[in-house]
């Protein structure tokens, strides 16, 4: 099973989370070419079969949650074997925070250089 985690800053006043997923996700659904396996009860509802039902949200309190949070959606690819290096994910906000300097081409032991710009 796939996922995707995702940190997001709602306006003021507005906690719809189960809003804006059904918005992401039907989006996505659309257009995405269909092939998956979808169970009939799936069916009957015109759902698609790449997706949970259930989402779990959690309303980060303060600095140092935000910054474990964020540590772990850029770990996680790489911990599920996806890619070997964090820095391999070329969408990933890693590199935005690599070039912030909030972390260094090492962050975790885990080099980011291209071997072909090593001096």
């Amino acid at each position: 099973m796939e996922q995707l985690s995702s940190i997001w800053t709602l306006p003021p006043e507005d906690a719809d989370f189960s809003g804006r997923w059904n918005m992401l996700k039907g989006y996505f659904s659309r257009n995405m070419e269909k092939g998956e396996r979808v169970s009939a009860s799936r069916k009957s509802r015109r759902e698609r079969g790449i997706w949970q039902h259930r989402f779990r949200a959690h309303l980060l309190r303060d600095q140092t949650d935000f910054n474990r949070h964020v540590d772990t959606i850029h770990w996680d690819p790489v911990k599920r074997g996806w890619v070997n290096k964090v820095c391999d994910l070329p969408h990933s906000s890693f590199h935005r925070y690599l070039e912030q300097v909030v972390y260094t081409e090492n962050w975790r032991n885990n080099e980011c250089h291209d071997i072909d710009n090593i001096e």
